[in-house]
């Protein structure tokens, strides 16, 4: 077996094995702060490596995407079912600053909705904010029995569906295009749009359900930081804590005093 093992005899593998250390040594944690219009604004944290090189640490972490439960966001069970995307758009020391990237309802909710003999009518639209976002919403809504009704199913028409359809995405374009993105996404989380896509189509086939059921956004204005810093308030933290203890009687400010000594003597 002459010339057979020849890698034996060159003295061992080139560069020998590289001593792989724990990856985990060399990442550092941020803080995630929500906007400014959910409750809680500290929702989470994430994992970055060190900034080693041209790789810097604020760079990789720019432009991901969380998606956080609403019920978590707000505090609140009953909004379980929406799940809010966040962007990362600035980071500021430990703090990474997120923007509304989008909103989609859980998969169990929209499962709950969809029953036999009802029709299911879904329509979508893209819209452009006040504030130049581009956003694509999609409503979902269902046709409803009337309280008396004895036919099991409750079927619309093909006209009735297009006409909800246009309803649908009329209101959706009336409601997204006149606001600002920030004010949309106060609307998205009550389900402000849904109820009044109910009220309107009344007349033309009683729905309920109506939902939307998914928010993107297509295209962001240029990024502006004043704006990022509106939405996040003043950093949040740092607002000081409100005074528990009353203020002390005599401490009225003195334009207050004249005033009521001046009632009094009338």
């Amino acid at each position: 077996a002459v010339g057979k093992n020849k890698r034996l005899t060159k003295g061992g593998k080139k560069g020998g094995k590289k001593k792989m250390g724990d990856p985990f040594l060399k990442k550092e944690w941020y803080d995630i702060k929500a906007p400014s219009m959910f409750g809680v604004r500290q929702c989470g944290k994430t994992l970055v490596s060190r900034t080693q090189g041209t790789k810097i640490a604020t760079e990789e972490l720019k432009g991901r995407v969380l998606e956080v439960n609403l019920a978590d966001l707000n505090n609140d069970e009953d909004q379980a079912s929406k799940k809010i995307r966040l962007c990362i758009e600035e980071v500021q020391g430990r703090n990474c600053l997120t923007d509304f990237h989008g909103m989609t309802l859980t998969r169990d909710k929209i499962c709950s909705l969809i029953k036999k003999w009802h029709t299911l009518i879904e329509a979508n639209v893209d819209v452009k904010t006040t504030d130049n976002y581009v956003v694509r919403m999609f409503a979902i809504g269902f046709t409803k029995k009337m309280p008396d009704q004895v036919a099991s199913s409750c079927y619309a028409q093909t006209a009735q569906i297009r006409k909800i359809r246009k309803k649908m995405t009329d209101i959706m374009t009336a409601e997204a295009g006149k606001v600002q993105l920030r004010e949309l996404v106060k609307k998205l989380i009550p389900e402000s749009i849904g109820k009044e896509i109910e009220k309107q189509t009344q007349g033309i086939f009683p729905l309920k359900d109506c939902l939307i059921r998914k928010v993107k956004i297509l295209k962001k204005p240029k990024f502006d930081i004043t704006k990022l810093m509106e939405l996040h308030g003043d950093g949040g933290d740092d607002a000081g804590v409100d005074m528990l203890r009353p203020e002390n009687d005599e401490a009225v400010n003195t334009l207050t005093a004249d005033v009521q000594a001046a009632a009094e003597d009338e």
